[in-house]
């Protein structure tokens, strides 16, 4: 049996705002099913990086871990400092707590999702 990855899904209590969100940070286009109690963005070979309502959504709380994160994603990127300073003008938070920075940032997104961003290798750290 093999199987091919076709979406990873974030619960969340505001798909569409939460879609904005990533989809600013990424420029991946809004899936065309997007409305409601749903929302998505298209990435490369067809992967939906996807958000759905999930009633009374209790976001993780990291890194104290009362409640924790299920998983988080990775994005690369060309700049720490500049990509930092962009996701967070467009509604990302920075976290307390720096685990190897020179590496990679952590931040929440506005649902409270934690991810990192990493520097894309030969970018500037």
């Amino acid at each position: 049996m093999q199987m091919r990855l076709t979406a990873v899904n974030l619960d969340c209590p505001d798909p569409l705002a939460l879609a904005a969100f990533y989809g600013k940070a990424t420029g991946l286009p809004l899936h065309e099913r997007s409305g409601g109690d749903f929302a998505g963005l298209v990435g490369e070979h067809g992967l939906v990086i996807g958000f759905q309502k999930v009633a009374g959504h209790r976001p993780p709380t990291w890194p104290d871990g009362e409640v924790p994160p299920q998983l988080h994603l990775d994005f690369d990127v060309d700049d720490l400092d500049g990509a930092v300073a962009e996701l967070t003008a467009l509604g990302a938070s920075v976290p307390p707590g720096r685990p190897r920075p020179d590496l990679w940032r952590v931040l929440l997104d506005p649902a409270g999702h934690p991810f990192c961003v990493s520097a894309r290798r030969g970018g500037a750290a």
